[in-house]
């Protein structure tokens, strides 16, 4: 099955954010290929939530999952620490007060 890359995939959620107002920013540029993408959903309160992409062998399904989260500077531990670990890795950061990430529509 063909894979969409993780700058078109990046780009494409960017836009679609966009459409619904909310701001969104590349914090970490990662591979343009196969990049796995961390997206950082930071509410403004000082509390934030990191999501990953999670992958079923079993099924085959993909989802987004939470790494962490919690007050807003642990959360960017967190994520420093797995940049760390994946240089190739893009980091996402959605600014919503009402929590919206829009990872949870079809699609994504």
């Amino acid at each position: 099955m063909a894979r969409l890359t993780a700058d078109f995939w990046v780009h494409a959620y960017l836009a679609r954010l966009r459409l619904m107002n909310i701001p969104a920013y590349v914090m970490s540029h990662g591979d343009d290929t196969a990049g796995a993408v961390l997206v950082k959903l930071n509410t403004l309160d000082g509390q934030a939530v990191a999501y990953h992409r999670e992958y079923d062998l079993m099924s085959g399904a993909r989802s987004w999952a939470v790494l962490t989260s919690g007050p807003e500077f642990e959360v960017d531990a967190a994520i420093t620490r797995q940049r760390g670990f994946d240089p190739d890795l893009w980091v996402i950061e959605v600014e919503d007060r009402e929590g919206r990430h829009l990872l949870d529509q079809d699609g994504l």
